[in-house]
């Protein structure tokens, strides 16, 4: 394919309104997307699924929109994977509904290798954090590669537990490379580009919306063999990636939990409705006879095996103890720690940042923190 071809072909998938499905119309009829700037406004109206509001947005762009894309890309550090590239995915191509192209930042190899997608709460308990450690962790180090969505929360618990292990970790993106969203992942972005895969269908800049992460978790589940639900309220953005597992026909494994916890009604319905229930580490390999485990892979230890809790020191101040008091061995999310102490995120971040550097309190990936 020429520069000109990947160029009309980036901007045909970008236009607004075409989506998958119209576009592979378009080439189906069109044999090339510069047939499809090329072919008249009522040819356009005459294919399948094309609207004539389509056929105008695809008469408004052009390829050279596609070349200020891919100059973008590069200038990112991304490359662009089209359908038709031999590196494109192939557990992606087989999905309905799967993206003409894809910007990735990062180790390619990744895609080739077997993965686990493991999705969770933005708020969640210290209890879905230890299990979601755990289990991105053991995947990693067995040498399965684990995609999350790279949000706040369990994603980004997952990313740092895979990369703490030495694995491979893909972060799908609900917005364009050089985009850090949240703002608070900023340090695990760059930990994900230097040693992972960062992985969007959405151009260089393009900020979040409201419908870019229900797209982005088609393509979490997309890129996995099974899919993993460890905590998930009503609503969950995780439990429309397990819907989409499903259609897509990948496996669907929920962490079971307390019937009283409002982050355990999504892993407890799915398990009701068919779903199997995630036990144990085994319970996720036995899926992955295929993956041999890096040389020299450790084994999780969970921070509970270690040292007790050590007495705050006299030195802190009242204010500084309160909210140390609030925490133990167990990691709480920030948003738990907010509703427990009534405080602002602003006070309890700045309270947290001196515990940190007193020694007195350890922050993990996601905003997570618990007593040293």
């Amino acid at each position: 394919m020429t520069d000109e071809e990947r160029a009309a072909w980036v901007a045909l998938a970008l236009v607004p309104g075409i989506g998958p499905v119209r576009l592979q119309s378009l080439l189906d009829i069109c044999q090339t997307p510069l047939g499809a700037f090329a072919a008249p406004f009522a040819f356009l109206c005459t294919v399948p699924g094309m609207s004539p509001a389509a056929a105008t947005a695809v008469k408004v762009a052009s390829p050279e929109e596609g070349r200020r894309v891919l100059e973008q890309v590069e200038r990112a550090g991304g490359r662009a994977l089209l359908a038709a590239d031999a590196e494109f995915p192939d557990r992606l191509r087989q999905i309905p509904d799967a993206p003409p192209v894809l910007f990735v930042q990062g180790d390619g190899a990744l895609l080739e290798r077997p993965a686990v997608a493991i999705v969770g709460s933005r708020s969640h308990s210290g209890y879905g954090a230890e299990v979601t450690r755990q289990m991105a962790w053991e995947a990693a180090a067995a040498g399965v590669v684990v995609v999350s969505g790279m949000a706040r929360g369990l994603d980004a618990v997952a990313h740092g537990a895979a990369l703490d292990a030495g694995g491979a970790t893909i972060g799908v993106l609900g917005n364009g490379l050089g985009v850090v969203y949240p703002a608070a992942n900023r340090g695990l972005y760059e930990r994900v580009i230097a040693d992972g895969l960062l992985v969007t269908e959405f151009p260089p800049g393009e900020r979040p919306n409201a419908g870019s992460f229900p797209r982005r978790n088609r393509i979490i589940s997309g890129l996995a063999r099974v899919t993993v639900v460890v905590e998930a309220g009503e609503g969950s953005g995780a439990l429309i990636t397990a819907g989409a597992a499903l259609d897509q026909g990948r496996e669907v494994l929920a962490v079971p939990g307390p019937v009283t916890s409002p982050q355990s009604v999504g892993p407890n319905r799915l398990i009701r409705d068919g779903a199997a229930p995630l036990l144990e580490i085994r319970d996720l390999l036995d899926h992955y006879p295929d993956v041999a485990p890096p040389e020299g892979a450790r084994r999780y230890e969970s921070p509970r095996a270690g040292p007790a809790v050590k007495d705050l020191p006299e030195s802190l101040g009242e204010g500084d103890r309160a909210v140390a008091e609030l925490l133990g061995e167990e990691p709480v999310v920030l948003d738990e720690l907010i509703s427990r102490s009534g405080r602002s995120a602003r006070e309890l971040l700045a309270a947290l940042c001196g515990l940190e550097i007193a020694g007195v309190v350890e922050q993990g990936p996601g905003r997570v923190f618990r007593r040293l």
